[in-house]
């Protein structure tokens, strides 16, 4: 019964194979070229970056989403295709641990023994910080306790939804998902567990014993393993929490026959309180690598604190679909476009609240407008025009392919989706462009500010089209790889990797969202530009 129904290494395309060695490639290469940007630049300075895209890297492919109803039964007759067991669960286990493992190996070796003159080897508990580390053990033994009490839950078929005489003149609606038995999926969850686990401490073992790195001092490089120490920590945690959400998901879901169709997953609310714990768990940070301090007439003025605190609660917005999700979880169940919009849409509300408390609180009647000659760096306008292109070329292809296998269309909400967001983004800028002036007395400031709304707004759209290109591609992704009816064809196999090519534009666009903007580019928001403006006049 099950066998048919739950996938656990079946159907998973070739392609699927060469997307790790791909991924794992460039990771390696982008690490090596950072961490060897010591020898131009300051070694606190690469070696700090170099240890947050190793984390950063290491996070984006720790997402357990599709695994989160692994063991779930569909309904009967349901266009739901459900996921392989095996290979969701190692996409994010294997992927954040080899991330963090080719952080470590890319470090530059040293001819000199690494006891001399760095000290003598460390031990793992030399460079993990003890509360963390309890903190990380207690989320790790709670997960096994829930795999371990779903593993004797039996499990139940599903059933199509029908509604039956209560006997007090109503109506009782039974049916629903059913679950294969926990003795099933129990394996695959401890099994991802175990591996998380043995995984956590080779890589701590290989942060410990890795050479000293030179630039750096024999306390700075001590600091430099308990930064990796702590990042890897947090997101394994992320990890091990999710996999618990998993267990607790399954072990949540009603009997089809008994007439319940109300459920909730506890585990899944403790799941979103250990992301933000770890999310808050700062690591230290290398001495020298704190942001340099403005000038104080610029960072004392309420404008530029105003436009600063914009950027956490941009960050807030983006999150605002996972409470849906969690308690809600039957509004997202559909098409995953709609989401990012809301995601994106709530961001670009952010600013454009920003800009009008900005022209109502700090704007000067009468002032003259001045706009930034250079709003955005060219690079980021590159990349939104490519992320664009690219939305729209994946659309044209996957609405082709979907005519010619007449299986359901999936990309008009996209299209529907992508089209509202792109329009929803004129209400910031325009907002940026009309407002009053701000801060006559400090030159420069207010182009500097409008440049950082505009700056802000392209991100978010570059990040959001993207996002949308991948997620598509993910979940259109099962269906495009089966040959039409007329016959297998020579793109068949090309279509198969469309899931992986999916996940690798969605890791993409997390990377645009999130990371520095050093890292990408220098824009307004990594310093504040006081150049010569361009005036709009009044």
């Amino acid at each position: 019964m099950h066998a048919a129904t739950i996938a656990v290494f079946d159907g998973v395309p070739p392609l699927a194979l060469l997307w790790p060695l791909v991924l794992a490639g460039g990771v390696y290469w982008l690490l090596s070229r950072v961490i060897r940007g010591a020898r131009e630049g300051s070694p606190r300075a690469s070696a700090s970056r170099h240890a947050f895209l190793a984390g950063l890297v290491g996070w984006l492919a720790s997402s357990l989403v599709p695994a989160a109803n692994a063991g779930i039964i569909p309904l009967p007759h349901s266009a739901a295709i459900p996921a392989a067991i095996l290979p969701a669960l190692a996409w994010p286990v294997l992927g954040c641990l080899a991330a963090h493992v080719l952080g470590q190996l890319s470090y530059p070796r040293r001819q000199s023994p690494p006891d001399t003159p760095g000290g003598p080897r460390r031990r793992i508990r030399d460079i993990v910080p003890r509360r963390l580390g309890w903190t990380v053990a207690a989320i790790f033994a709670g997960a096994a306790a829930l795999i371990a009490w779903m593993s004797a839950l039996p499990g139940f078929p599903s059933r199509a939804y029908e509604s039956r005489p209560d006997g007090q003149g109503g109506f009782t609606t039974f049916g629903g998902e059913g679950r294969i038995p926990g003795q099933e999926l129990a394996p695959y969850l401890g099994g991802a567990l175990i591996v998380l686990a043995a995984g956590t401490l080779f890589v701590l073992a290989l942060a410990a014993r890795r050479p000293p790195l030179t630039g750096l001092t024999p306390r700075e490089d001590h600091l430099l393993r308990i930064i990796a120490g702590n990042r890897l920590l947090r997101t394994v945690a992320t990890v091990a929490s999710g996999l618990g959400a998993i267990a607790g998901n399954h072990a949540a879901r009603p009997d089809p026959a008994a007439g319940t169709n109300s459920w909730a997953n506890p585990a899944g609310a403790l799941n979103l309180v250990v992301l933000v714990v770890m999310f808050l768990w700062r690591p230290p940070v290398l001495p020298g690598q704190r942001p340099p301090r403005k000038s104080a007439q610029v960072t004392a003025r309420p404008e530029t604190m105003l436009a600063v605190s914009v950027g956490p609660a941009m960050g807030l917005a983006a999150f605002v679909p996972v409470p849906v999700a969690i308690f809600v979880p039957w509004a997202v169940t559909g098409h995953a476009a709609p989401v990012a919009a809301v995601s994106a849409a709530a961001v670009l509300a952010v600013v454009s609240l920003g800009e009008l408390v900005m022209h109502r609180n700090h704007g000067w009647a009468g002032a003259p407008r001045h706009w930034p000659r250079q709003p955005v760096h060219p690079a980021l306008m590159v990349a939104l025009v490519a992320a664009a292109a690219l939305l729209t070329v994946v659309i044209a292809c996957v609405a082709g392919r979907q005519a010619e296998l007449g299986v359901q269309a999936a990309w008009e909400v996209t299209v529907w989706a992508s089209a509202g967001t792109a329009l929803l983004s004129a209400v910031p800028l325009a907002l940026a462009r009309r407002r009053r002036s701000v801060a006559p007395g400090v030159p420069g400031l207010d182009a500097a500010l409008r440049a950082i709304t505009v700056y802000r707004v392209a991100r978010t759209l570059t990040a959001f089209f993207a996002a949308q290109a991948g997620v598509l591609l993910m979940s259109a992704g099962p269906t495009l790889g089966r040959p039409a009816a007329s016959g297998p064809g020579p793109w068949d196999a090309v279509w198969q990797g469309a899931s992986g090519l999916g996940a690798l534009l969605t890791a993409t666009a997390v990377l645009i969202a999130v990371a520095p903007v050093s890292v990408i580019a220098r824009g307004p928001e990594a310093s504040l530009s006081l150049g010569p403006p361009s005036r709009l006049g009044a």
